[in-house]
């Protein structure tokens, strides 16, 4: 069976209708080339495009609904692009031009449960149709994805990879849960990567910061995910959790936790009976 390569769908921010009219009309999509640094640069170049729509969009806002082969690439400047526009420093711009097949829409919508805000999430073809929400596309790591799997099943509501703005810093954190007295981020600490001297202070400045602004910090590295979940990071978590006051899920009640919970099944978005 052919595995599945990081990166193989990128699902990609559609904040205007000139630009969904360009899509479905045009087949061609655009992505600033400096935006391919960091995160992206190894997940580059995407065999499929999805489309996370924002408000503009009324009944289809916060969620993705059409998705579309990628056909070819090219570098161009955005006068390129834009002919009838100036070729001022703006017109300079350099922009990825993915050349697309026809739109397609998915048979139910991805959506977002706290309408939230997104700019990229590279993923695998295999979690995009299996995916019911938009916490189910992230393709982290390992670590990361079985512990989302224990949050599902216990129904708490968490965001992943939820990027905030503290002291001028830019911050994402693993997992984000919004409690009726506070909010919790959980780190998954992969050990090759935080075991490096350099990210102390890094780490440490981070904490600090998100501790000052209001957050509560869980970690948990590799032996505790793989080892200790069910007698350690899950109790941990749930008691957090009702410590502060239960789930927030802007109801009018909060949610408190339990480890005896236990979630629905997830279907395929290609199921012939949705």
């Amino acid at each position: 069976m052919k595995r599945a390569r990081r990166g193989e769908l990128l699902v990609t921010i559609m904040n205007n209708m000139l630009d969904f009219v360009i899509v479905r009309d045009q087949h061609w999509y655009r992505i600033p080339v400096h935006s391919m640094e960091g995160l992206l640069k190894k997940r580059w170049p995407p065999q499929w495009l999805a489309f996370y729509q924002t408000k503009v969009f009324g009944n289809e806002a916060y969620a993705v609904n059409y998705f579309t082969r990628v056909l070819d690439i090219r570098e161009v400047f955005r006068w390129q692009l834009f002919p009838d526009q100036s070729h001022d420093e703006r017109g300079q711009r350099r922009y990825y031009q993915l050349l697309l097949s026809p739109l397609q829409r998915l048979p139910q919508p991805i959506f977002s449960r706290r309408w939230r805000y997104i700019v990229f999430i590279p993923t695998t073809w295999q979690k995009f149709i299996n995916a019911m929400e938009i916490n189910d596309l992230y393709d982290e790591s390992p670590l990361e994805d079985r512990l989302w799997a224990e949050l599902k099943r216990l129904n708490i509501s968490v965001e992943r990879q939820e990027f905030i703005q503290v002291k001028g810093h830019s911050y994402a954190l693993d997992f984000a849960i919004y409690c009726a007295l506070g909010k919790i981020d959980i780190e998954t600490d992969g050990d090759t990567w935080h075991a490096k001297p350099e990210r102390i202070p890094q780490d440490n400045l981070r904490d600090n910061d998100l501790e000052t602004a209001g957050w509560k910090l869980l970690r948990f590295n590799t032996p505790c995910i793989m080892e200790e979940m069910a007698k350690y990071c899950l109790p941990t978590i749930v008691e957090n959790i009702n410590k502060l006051g239960g789930l927030d899920e802007q109801r009018l009640v909060p949610r408190k936790v339990s480890l005896n919970a236990q979630g629905g099944q997830q279907l395929n978005l290609f199921e012939p009976n949705l």
